[in-house]
C-alpha cells in the first residue's frame, strides 16, 4: 500500500494565467489513418462511424457533397475542411445521386501505415481531397468532445482566417499533386496543425463554446482549481485545498465548481484520473498497479474499483480492448 501523496504548497502559491490557454497548449491529435483521394465523376464513397474519433476532410480542388450519418448533404469546395467529431458514417460523392461504394473496396494504394492514396472515378469532372481519422490525445479530450459541434466547417478563406491557414493548405495542395519523397510526412503533420486550429477557431469565436467545461476553465478561480489538478493528479486533493488554491471559501467554491463544471470537485477529480489511466493503458505497457500509484491510489484494487465505476469495464480489459482495435 503506497502513502498519500500530499499537494505541493508551491502549486497552490504558483501564479495561473490563462487556465484555458494552459489545457489547449497540451492538446495533439495521435492520427489513425489519412486517405489521399484523386475522385473523377460520377464517383461516391461510404466511409463507416468510429466511436471516439474524429474524421475531418479537405478539399483540395474541385468540389464534392458531404454527408455526416442522417443529415441532410452539403456542398464543399476547395479550400473547405469539414471536421465531423460524433464518429458518425460519412458519405463523401460527386453529386447526391452518384452510387456510393465502400472505402475498403476502392483501389486504395498504401503508402506507409498511416497514410494511403486512392484513384478512382467515372472519369469526369475532378475533385482531390483528403480525409482522415484522428483521435484527441489529451485527458481532457472526452469532456471537449462533447461539447464541440457534430459537424465543424472551416472557410479558410474567409477574410479573418488568417493567411498562414490558406498558406498551409495551399502547401498541402502542392504536397499532395506532386507527393514528393516524404511528402506523406509533411502532408500527415500540416493536416494535424489545421485540425487543432479549427478547434481552436471554434473555442476562441463560437458563443457556443462559453459553457460546461470550457466555461469553468475560462473563469480565473475555478479554472485556476483545474490546472492545478491537472498539474499533480496524484496529490491528495481535498475540497479544502482546492478552495484554497483558487482563494475562495470552501461552500463558495464547492457550488461554484459544480455549476460550472457540471460535476463536485472531487468527482471531477476522480474522473480526470481516470482519463488518465486509460490513456496510459491505451498507449503504454505500464503495469497497472504502477498507473494506479502514479495517479495516487493506495492500491490495485481501489483504482480497479474506480476504473470501473467510470468507464463500465476493468482496466485489464480495457487495455486489451485497445490492443485488440490496434492489431
Amino acid at each position: 500500500m503506497t502513502q498519500p501523496h500530499v499537494p505541493d504548497p508551491s502549486l497552490i502559491a504558483q501564479p495561473i494565467g490563462d487556465p484555458l490557454g494552459e489545457i489547449l497548449h497540451l492538446l495533439k491529435l495521435t492520427g489513425t489513418f489519412y486517405c489521399q483521394s484523386r475522385l473523377t465523376a460520377p464517383w461516391g464513397i461510404a466511409i463507416p462511424g468510429f466511436p471516439e474519433v474524429m474524421s475531418f476532410a479537405v478539399v483540395i480542388g474541385g468540389q464534392a457533397w458531404l454527408k455526416v450519418g442522417e443529415d441532410a448533404p452539403f456542398e464543399v469546395r476547395k479550400g473547405d475542411l469539414v471536421l465531423m467529431t460524433n464518429g458518425a458514417p460519412i458519405s463523401l460523392y460527386s453529386d447526391p445521386n452518384a452510387k456510393l461504394r465502400a472505402l475498403e473496396d476502392l483501389p486504395i494504394r498504401k503508402v506507409t501505415e498511416l497514410y494511403e492514396t486512392v484513384e478512382f472515378g467515372g472519369g469526369g469532372e475532378a475533385c482531390s481531397m483528403m480525409y482522415g481519422l484522428a483521435r484527441l490525445d489529451h485527458a481532457s479530450s472526452p469532456m471537449l468532445m462533447a461539447l464541440l459541434p457534430d459537424v465543424l466547417k472551416i472557410d479558410p478563406w474567409e477574410e479573418d482566417a488568417g493567411s498562414w491557414l490558406q498558406g498551409t493548405l495551399q502547401f498541402i495542395a502542392r504536397e499532395a499533386r506532386e507527393l514528393r519523397p516524404g511528402g506523406e510526412t509533411v502532408i500527415t503533420r500540416l493536416a494535424d496543425v489545421v485540425v487543432i486550429e479549427a478547434i481552436r477557431r471554434w473555442l476562441i469565436r463560437s458563443p457556443d463554446a462559453d459553457r460546461g467545461w470550457l466555461k469553468a476553465a475560462r473563469d480565473p478561480q475555478i479554472g485556476r482549481a483545474i490546472v492545478t489538478i491537472h498539474r499533480d493528479p496524484a496529490a491528495d486533493w481535498s475540497v479544502d485545498a482546492l478552495a484554497q488554491v483558487a482563494g475562495m471559501s470552501r461552500s463558495a467554491f464547492s457550488a461554484r465548481f459544480t455549476n460550472l463544471v457540471g460535476t463536485p470537485a472531487m468527482q471531477y477529480l476522480a474522473e480526470w484520473r481516470m482519463n488518465l489511466a486509460r490513456r496510459s493503458l491505451r498507449e503504454t505497457t505500464t503495469p497497472i498497479a504502477s498507473i494506479a500509484a502514479d495517479l495516487g491510489y493506495q492500491s490495485e484494487p481501489a483504482f480497479n474499483r474506480a476504473f470501473k465505476r467510470v468507464f463500465g469495464i476493468p482496466p485489464g480489459q480495457a487495455r486489451k480492448a485497445s490492443y485488440d482495435m490496434a492489431t
